[in-house]
């Protein structure tokens, strides 16, 4: 049973994947894309989440965090940017 959970999940995360990448192309402005990079790493953190419960290794758990930090910084300094008068293209 938990197969074909663990098989769903990652079919929806997929379909989720492929959407953010359609946002990140056509994102009109440089804050679409970077929320979808955003939704990108959760993406990807909740791929590794779901691949740490189907393979019982807690080890992948430990490159999810330092990947959701380095996205969370990733974020703060975008929107620094964006206060002190960067680039918009709105």
């Amino acid at each position: 049973m938990l197969e074909i959970v663990v098989n769903i999940v990652f079919l929806l995360l997929s379909l989720a994947l492929v959407l953010s990448f359609v946002r990140l192309a056509r994102g009109p402005t440089l804050p679409d894309r970077v929320v979808a990079l955003e939704l990108l790493v959760s993406i990807t953190v909740g791929f590794i989440a779901v691949h740490t419960i189907a393979s019982e290794r807690a080890n992948f758990l430990d490159v999810a965090v330092v990947l959701s930090l380095t996205a969370f910084l990733a974020a703060i300094g975008f929107a620094r940017f964006l206060e002190r008068g960067g680039h918009r293209d709105d």
